[in-house]
């Protein structure tokens, strides 16, 4: 803060008369109110507060000149309960500063109205943290957010909700002016809860917590920080399980079997985010962590450690193995029409990529502005190191490469960032993107689609029609065939090749169905055929094949308790010719024999 105690009370309102320079006189009568109630800076620095607020009407003006020129260190409350001028003169005390916050806030698509808003916030949380607008940091600028959110509840005020999103976007203006290092992010509330809950684990079990965070901090060497907070959450559950059901278990070493058997039907029983209970995958992935964790104690010389794991592979649930979900064609070119209809550039560009290219939505999200290369005549597109810490290049559809100089030229050469896909000088989010795909296909009257699944689109689509699985494994970043396999269950070019033809023949034994071809019986058809014949006698089955004689086939008939009737005639008789024909002169006079009792016997 600058020294005033040298500065006169005539010669302060001089130099607020001098910086506001219109109605001098009505300035300098505000001066001297001040310094009538006040007597100096400091008299209003110890003054309470209602006090303060009292003399707004009379001197407002002066004291909002003496906040933006640090003289003034002002308390939250003050700043949040009066209406101040704050912008007004900060564009007298900071008019380049002003300038180029405002142009910089127009270039990257901020309505005036709404960047006005933020310079004033700009102003307020430099007064909060005692600093220049242009020397706060991104630390300084939360603590000052935090006092203010402290201060509307004190007053009674609602949640500075307004001031945050101002905050916020001030914060990307001041990036881009180059007075911050680093582009804000919004905080999901998510950081709030791990941290509370990792204090909670500290309070009840310290050593417990030290030796997962010791193995946390380890494996924060080797990977990325979205895997980190991955197992950070499994172990954390885990914790946080054993704090509240199994208190006495302070340290790793006393995890026993039994806690990790009653963790499994914990889990089991709790909700999820899309169902009754949490799904088959996440129940895996947070025992898996766990596995992996007691593993690797001893590799890790980790102290705290059991004798022996507590968990095994086996307490893990067994793998959905789901097919991938895609579109099929007719979505597909549903989605395509509403996409080029779409009035919003970035829907268009980022919808057409994703189904051309089958990139994820990080990779998509993470694309520079130097992605695009002419490899001879052709344009391909560079896809940084994604989730399987690999880059390739994908071949660009001239089509998606005129929608990327749209882009890039709607995005403005202003932005200081490499990042393709910036908007309002912020990083598009997945947020962002799920909200156009959606949009989208509810235009194109095909249901809810996912980035992930144009992904999976692509593939199948390239699959059916003779794209060989190494190409796809290329275009889509797959380490391993094994990754792609699973495309190859979806169409099975030979599955459907030999079904549609057994289907043929199938068909024409429909249309003929007296008169089967001699191929169409197979193995279990002609066996089946085979037992039909079978016949059976009193203690079992006569297995004699329909083309060889029997001798003893008219035993039967010679039996004395053989009875037979007038419809059983014809048979008869043909067998009595088949025993003519085969000069079977005994088997033909039985069969004479019963004919002629049958003729005699008829009325």
């Amino acid at each position: 803060m600058n020294h005033t105690a040298t500065r006169t009370p005539a010669q302060l309102a001089h130099c607020y008369a001098t910086f506001t320079a219109s109605s001098a006189v009505k300035r300098r009568r505000e001066a001297r109110a001040f310094l009538a109630a006040f007597a100096d800076p400091a008299g209003w620095q110890q003054a309470p507060l209602a006090v303060q607020l009292a003399a707004q009407d009379s001197c407002g003006r002066f004291v909002a000149w003496l906040i933006v020129t640090a003289q003034l260190a002002p308390s939250a409350d003050y700043l949040l309960a009066c209406r101040g001028h704050l912008a007004a003169i900060g564009d007298l005390v900071h008019p380049q500063l002003s300038a180029e916050f405002a142009f910089t806030a127009d270039a990257l698509g901020v309505p005036a109205t709404i960047a006005r808003r933020q310079w004033s916030a700009l102003l307020l949380i430099a007064a909060v943290c005692t600093s220049s607008p242009t020397r706060l940091s991104a630390t300084r600028i939360a603590d000052g957010l935090a006092q203010c959110t402290q201060a509307a509840a004190r007053l009674g005020q609602r949640p500075v909700r307004n001031l945050s999103a101002n905050v916020f976007g001030m914060q990307t203006v001041l990036f881009h002016l180059g007075h911050l290092d680093t582009l804000p992010s919004r905080g999901n509330g998510r950081g709030g809860r791990r941290d509370a809950d990792w204090q909670n684990i500290i309070d009840h079990a310290p050593v417990l917590a030290a030796t997962l965070r010791d193995y946390l901090d380890q494996l924060s060497v080797r990977l990325r920080p979205n895997s980190i907070t991955a197992i950070d959450t499994s172990l954390r559950a885990f914790a946080g399980y054993l704090v509240d059901q199994h208190p006495e278990v302070k340290t790793v070493a006393a995890v026993r079997r039994n806690h990790v058997q009653a963790y499994k039907a914990w889990l089991a029983a709790r909700p999820g985010n899309r169902g009754p209970t949490m799904a088959n995958q996440t129940i895996r992935t947070r025992l898996g962590t766990l596995a992996a964790f007691f593993d690797r104690l001893d590799e890790l010389d980790i102290s705290d450690a059991p004798r022996r794991s507590p968990i095994m592979r086996r307490d893990l649930p067994i793998k959905d193995d789901p097919l991938p979900r895609f579109i099929d064609d007719a979505a597909a070119a549903k989605l395509l029409v509403a996409v080029r209809a779409h009035p919003d550039v970035f829907t268009r560009t980022a919808v057409e990529l994703l189904a051309r290219t089958g990139l994820r939505s990080s990779e998509l999200l993470g694309l520079t502005i130097n992605a695009v290369v002419q490899i001879g005549s052709s344009f391909w597109l560079r896809v940084p190191l994604g989730k399987l810490h690999t880059d390739r290049y994908v071949p660009l559809h001239p089509q998606v490469k005129t929608l990327l100089d749209q882009w890039l030229t709607a995005r403005g050469e202003t932005v200081r960032s490499d990042l393709l896909f910036i908007e309002k000088g912020r990083r598009i989010n997945a947020s962002r993107l799920n909200t156009a795909l959606t949009a989208v296909a509810s235009a194109a009257g095909i249901g809810h689609v996912t980035p992930h699944q144009l992904r999976h689109t692509l593939a199948t689509q390239a699959i059916n029609r003779g794209m060989s699985l190494e190409s796809i494994a290329a275009l889509l970043g797959h380490k391993s065939l094994a990754m792609t396999l699973v495309y190859a269950r979806i169409a099975d070019r030979t599955v459907a090749d030999e079904y549609f033809a057994v289907t043929e023949k199938v068909e024409a034994l429909y249309d003929q169905p007296h008169q089967l071809p001699a191929e169409a019986e197979g193995t279990e058809m002609a066996k089946l055929r085979r037992e039909t014949h079978r016949r059976m006698l009193g203690n079992g089955y006569c297995a004699r094949p329909v083309d060889l004689d029997c001798h003893f086939e008219s035993i039967c008939e010679s039996c004395t308790f053989f009875v037979t009737t007038i419809e059983f005639k014809p048979t008869l008789e043909r067998q009595r010719d088949d025993a003519h024909d085969k000069g079977q002169v005994g088997r033909e006079k039985i069969f004479d024999g019963i004919l002629n009792r049958l003729d005699a016997s008829a009325p």
